[in-house]
């Protein structure tokens, strides 16, 4: 059955090419067109019908239908923003482009010039005057009602699955929108982009291992970035007071719905504030992204409403494990005790794992799926948080949040360390956690280090992850639907 199968593709792949030979015989390459003037799309035509009825416009797209009716036939017509009807009849366009036009093939690229009008049916078309093939198909589209369905196949082939699935486009669409907002939102508040290298000899700034490359120019050793922290933090010292980056990053991680090796990460920095600042900034960031993209501030994801327009909740991580574990780190004193809860609590740590670890750990384990409404998860262990300074009444925590929404971390932010001596004593706790086996420390930047010795002011500072953002805006369920291309095995290995 499959080896019959893959017979008649193969003869209608042999036919499409034989079509192809016969139009390029005859002086009809559609490869050698080189533009077509396109006047309108099919959604803005369907919702201008009143002004456009009996005007004549030029569309363009990929053919996804054709019914031939003798000396007249319809077929469907698929750009970017829809799809239109095109009522196709010979005496209108010539018998020979109508002989022509009946043997284009559902998956051809048309573009028809005509006049708008509406069938008996009440379906708004253009009624052709002349069509051109513009681009000739060599290949077949999955069949209609099926559709592209394998999912590994969709994600290795995004042309055709933006082909053949509308809620796809739509999503990628939705994607860049809410892009082009943040970047409105920010350039409003006085913020600059810029862009840092992504070839870098030390990768730090986050909690990750790089990958690593070779530079033969230089005969050196580079990483691909993993953050855009200490870059964007030397524009400060400069007196770039607020910067922000949208750049891609690369973390040598696992893959599963929230994580991609490769993703798109958001950085700013904003001088003579602090992580209150960043808040305040990220609640109405949130709710002017949402209003753009979406239309409202409160949002559907899966079988969650979230809330975005009511004041975020504000929880310290200590009093996040209180509530959700029943355990009080305030009266956690010692590495020892912390590793006594973590066995009665069933909580793994690593023998490298301090008091500020094992808290972190209590948190990923009972609070996190909890956080469903935007939440700021304030104040962490100075542990987990090398760059970070300490809270002045609390030097075991730090002034850092991060913001969750659906039980997902979305952002990360910092009042920034600032301080040469205490940042050269951060790296080198970080580079005795490296050599103890902490494959994502942080090594000593010595040029960073200079650049705080040059001054930098007090300065807040976000990361947030545009790709989680754009999966709560748009209902996408796994990160491989929010990117073009995500990465895949090689077919070949």
């Amino acid at each position: 059955m499959a080896g019959q199968q893959n017979q008649d593709v193969n003869q209608l792949l042999k036919v499409r090419r034989e079509k192809l030979q016969e139009l390029q015989q005859n002086g009809k390459d559609p490869f050698r067109i080189t533009k077509y003037d396109v006047t309108h799309h099919s959604q803005e035509i369907k919702d201008q019908f009143d002004a456009l009825e009996n005007t004549e416009v030029t569309i363009a797209g990929r053919m996804m239908f054709k019914r031939v009716m003798g000396k007249a036939s319809f077929c469907n017509v698929q750009d970017l923003l829809g799809n239109i009807q095109a009522y196709v009849a010979r005496d209108d366009i010539g018998e020979d482009s109508y002989k022509d036009f009946k043997k284009y093939d559902v998956g051809d690229l048309l573009g028809i010039k005509g006049k708008v009008f509406k069938t008996k049916t009440g379906e708004i078309s253009v009624h052709a005057s002349e069509v051109t093939l513009l681009s000739k198909s060599l290949q077949i589209l999955p069949e209609k009602y099926h559709g592209l369905t394998d999912t590994d196949l969709r994600y290795r082939q995004r042309y055709v699955d933006l082909i053949m699935n509308a809620d796809v486009k739509n999503t990628f669409i939705k994607r860049s929108k809410v892009i082009s907002a943040i970047r409105r939102y920010l350039d409003g508040e006085g913020f600059m982009e810029v862009e840092t290298p992504m070839l870098v000899s030390n990768a730090g700034g986050a909690a990750a291992r790089p990958f690593e490359t070779h530079f033969n120019a230089l005969n050196e050793d580079l990483k691909l970035r993993i953050s855009l922290e200490l870059y964007l933090k030397r524009l400060i010292v400069g007196g770039m007071e607020r910067v922000y980056e949208i750049g891609r990053v690369f973390r040598n991680e696992g893959l599963d719905t929230r994580h991609n090796p490769e993703f798109t990460l958001m950085e700013l920095y904003q001088a003579y504030t602090d992580y209150n600042g960043m808040m305040d900034l990220t609640e109405n960031l949130y709710r002017y992204v949402a209003k753009e993209v979406t239309g409202s501030e409160v949002l559907t994801y899966g079988e969650h409403t979230i809330d975005l327009s009511k004041p975020f909740e504000r929880i310290t991580m200590v009093d996040a494990v209180k509530k959700y574990a029943g355990v009080d780190f305030k009266d956690v004193h010692t590495t020892e005790e912390a590793r006594k809860l973590a066995k009665e609590h069933h909580v793994e740590y690593e023998d490298r794992h301090q008091k500020g670890d094992i808290l972190s750990l209590f948190f990923e384990q009972f609070a996190e799926e909890h956080l469903i409404q935007p939440t700021f998860v304030m104040d962490h262990p100075i542990e987990i948080s090398p760059l970070t300074k300490k809270k002045p009444d609390d030097p075991e925590y730090v002034e850092r949040f991060e913001f969750f929404l659906n039980g997902w971390e979305m952002a990360n932010a910092y009042s920034e360390l600032n301080d040469p001596i205490d940042q050269r004593e951060r790296f080198e706790a970080q580079e005795q956690a490296f050599a103890a086996g902490d494959e994502e420390a942080n090594h000593t930047d010595e040029d960073f280090l200079n650049a705080l010795s040059i001054g930098m002011p007090p300065t807040g500072g976000i990361g947030f992850g545009i790709d989680r953002m754009v999966m709560i805006m748009t209902g996408s369920m796994a990160i491989r639907d929010v990117l073009l291309f995500p990465t895949m095995k090689s077919l070949d290995k």
